[in-house]
């Protein structure tokens, strides 16, 4: 089972929430690899069986530059047997908490296996270990059904 995790991050908030997901994927599986966004190989992208992506938020609500190419590249690829996920960081002050991680969802919805989102308000906090878990383990769920295991 090969899973990608695929982020950006400005501020360190989302490398950390990062970090933490990373930990508890390789919990399921020990082909969990890590890209900057700007380092992703998207010639190899329909050969994972899950991409989790992780983002901050810019602007009001806005994907940041540097994911258009991982966004229009799901959207060109449609790689619907491909389970995703999409967390990110951000600041609730803002009318759009998240937007990023909202764009995603709503075209990964279409164009992949949508398994789960998470948003976290800034840095990620030990109280939001759990939802971490969770995030993980719906994604892995996703996966195994996809492949016909049960856990």
């Amino acid at each position: 089972m090969k899973v990608g995790i695929v982020y950006t991050s400005i501020t360190g908030n989302t490398e950390e929430a990062m970090k933490i997901i990373t930990q508890y994927m390789r919990r399921y599986t020990g082909s969990c690899y890590v890209y900057r966004v700007e380092h992703f190989p998207y010639y190899e992208l329909d050969t994972y069986d899950a991409i989790i992506i992780g983002t901050y938020t810019w602007g009001n609500g806005d994907i940041p530059h540097e994911m258009m190419k991982l966004y229009r590249a799901f959207e060109d690829c449609s790689p619907k047997d491909i389970v995703t996920g999409v967390f990110g960081t951000g600041d609730q002050c803002y009318s759009q908490f998240c937007g990023a991680v909202d764009e995603f969802r709503d075209m990964l919805y279409v164009h992949s296996s949508l398994a789960a989102t998470l948003k976290v308000e800034l840095m990620p906090q030990r109280i939001d270990e759990h939802r971490f878990d969770r995030f993980v383990r719906i994604v892995m769920e996703r996966v195994n059904s996809k492949q016909g295991i049960t856990v």
